[in-house]
Order: structure tokens, then sequence, then C-alpha cells
């Protein structure tokens, strides 16, 4: 046999045995069901960019992305075991203590300065929403809560305007659209792009009206807390990975991030530095942001009491260290 053929059947082999420790690994990586609550979140669509960059496949796990219209949805998902992380709200950390399976485990974002609320260009001021019907995506949620704020800060009390539970940004741009009503509360990504179509105006957005909050965090399992720690540790070290990039790479964060919400890139690049002045770089929850959460959920209406904070979420997997 010649030096030729030796050498051509040992490649052979070789090429024959990388392929086979590719598909083992592929065959042993984990699988995480993943769930965003919105898909028109800045936050959320950075689960996409990870995924795509591989930080998620670099801590040997294989994620499902799924999206739902609100917190509530998401929480049934979780409830149901249909998955096994969600990317939600601070106020969602409520339906922990309501029973169901899943509890927060970090907190990704603090003050909500991504957060608007847009009215109907018709309308002069957020004075003009008094008394009217304003849309947010389900009851009990972020957007909820901010819309309620807002309302206490303008003096009316909690209930200054008709807060109206209808879904993601599209049936409530449907519903301003038709008059059925005056405003709503959106991410800010979607609030520019909709003032610069002119098909809304932005009139306040909530970084003065809440100093201290985490806007987003992240929900597991508790059966997976339990069986699988180990796993949860890796996902959170994919996601900070995620944030590490985002907060060095800017060009292709824009370009991401505009195609997973299906935005304009000049829209993400107005909108990045006030996603990144509320990013949580390690996970941790804030005492003050937590008491803040906590009392949301009676101003909600979605307790009757202040929960103990080990009923809303669970401690030893933050800060991350990478």
């Amino acid at each position: 046999m010649s030096k030729s053929t030796l050498r051509t059947g040992f490649l052979t082999a070789l090429t024959a045995a990388a392929l086979l420790a590719g598909q083992a690994q592929a065959q042993t990586m984990d699988k995480l069901r993943v769930a965003k609550s919105v898909t028109t979140a800045f936050f959320f669509a950075m689960v996409d960019l990870g995924a795509e960059q591989g930080h998620y496949k670099a801590q040997n796990i294989d994620i499902e992305i799924s999206a739902f219209a609100g917190d509530a949805r998401m929480q049934q998902a979780l409830t149901a075991q249909a998955v096994d992380i969600g990317f939600g709200s601070g106020p969602g950390m409520a339906f922990a203590a309501k029973g169901v399976p899943a509890i927060a485990i970090a907190a990704i974002a603090n003050q909500p300065l991504n957060m608007a609320m847009v009215i109907d260009p018709k309308l002069k001021t957020v004075a003009d929403l008094k008394g009217k019907k304003v849309g947010v995506t389900t009851a009990g949620s972020l957007t909820d809560w901010l819309a309620r704020k807002l309302s206490t800060h303008n003096g009316w009390g909690p209930k200054g305007f008709e807060v109206l539970p209808i879904g993601e940004a599209r049936a409530s741009i449907a519903a301003l659209r038709r008059g059925d009503i005056a405003g709503f509360v959106t991410a800010t990504e979607n609030a520019i792009n909709l003032e610069q179509e002119g098909i809304a105006k932005i009139v306040s957005t909530f970084g003065d009206e809440v100093a201290d909050f985490h806007t987003h965090v992240i929900f597991a399992q508790r059966k997976m807390i339990a069986e699988n720690p180990e796993l949860l540790h890796r996902f959170l070290r994919g996601w900070f990975t995620t944030v590490k990039f985002v907060k060095t790479n800017k060009a292709a964060t824009v370009k991401a991030i505009a195609l997973s919400m299906k935005l304009p890139e000049k829209v993400i690049d107005i909108a990045y530095d006030k996603e990144l002045a509320m990013i949580n770089d390690d996970g941790s929850f804030h005492p003050k942001a937590l008491e803040v959460i906590r009392h949301s959920f009676l101003e909600l209406g979605s307790l009757d009491r202040v929960p103990e904070l080990k009923e809303i979420l669970v401690e030893g997997f933050v800060p991350v260290k990478m």
C-alpha cells in the first residue's frame, strides 16, 4: 500500500472520528425550553442573539425559544411545564407566591428606562389620558403596573384612566388606530418606531416615576432548581456572556436585535444606550428594588398581602461569576 493511500486513509479516519465526536456532543447537549413573555423587548431579543452567537452551546446547552403575549400567558406555560425557563417582568414574580411552579432566580434589568407611554397623535400630553382607556399587555404585568404608576404620578391615583389588557404591541396599535384606546404602554424601541411613522406620540417614559426596580427577571422551574441547579448555573453563564457581548459590540447587537424585533436598525440604535443603562451585570437582586416590587403586588391586586422574599425568589444563583 502506497504512502499516499495510507495518508488518505488516515485523514478519512480522523474526519470520521471528528464527525462521530460532534454527533456524540450534540446528542449529550442539555436541552432547555426558554420562553419570552413578549417579543417586543430588547432584553428578550437578547435571548435570540445569545443563541445565534453560540453562547449557550458553549455551555453545552441547546435552547428552544418561544414567545407569548404577556407575563400571564408565559406563567401559564410555566405552570403547564411547557417551558423550563421564562424571561418576564418584576411584577411577574407574584405568580410564584400564587402557586406557579417556577420562581425568579436572577434579575437582568433594573430601572425601567426602556418603557414608554404612547398616545393617539391627535392628543397632546399625558394629561389628555385622564378618564380614557389605556392598553397594557396583561393584568398584573409590568405594563399594567407602570400605567398605574403614571396615573398616580400625575395626581389621579392608580385609576386615573381605565387599564385594558390587550396583549402584544400589534394588538394595541390596532386598538389605537380604531380609537378603542387613547394610548398604551410599550417598549421604547416600539414607541420610537411608532412616533417616527406618525402612528403614535411618546408622552412619558418611566425613569422619573420608578427609580428602584427590577424591570426584567429570569424564572426557572422549581423542579429544575431542585434536581439540576448546575444546568441553571450554566444557562446563566450563557446569558451573561451575551450581556458582555451586547455591551462591547454595538453594531452587531443593533443589527441582530432589529432583525429579531422586526424594527429598523436606526430605531434600535437610538434605544441602545437606554437599554445599556439598565442592564444588570451579574443578576443580583437589589433590596430597594425588591421592596418596590413586593408592594407592587398589592397595588396591582395580584396578591392581598406583601409576600416574603423566599416566596418570590430563590437565592444561590447570583451574583453570576464569569
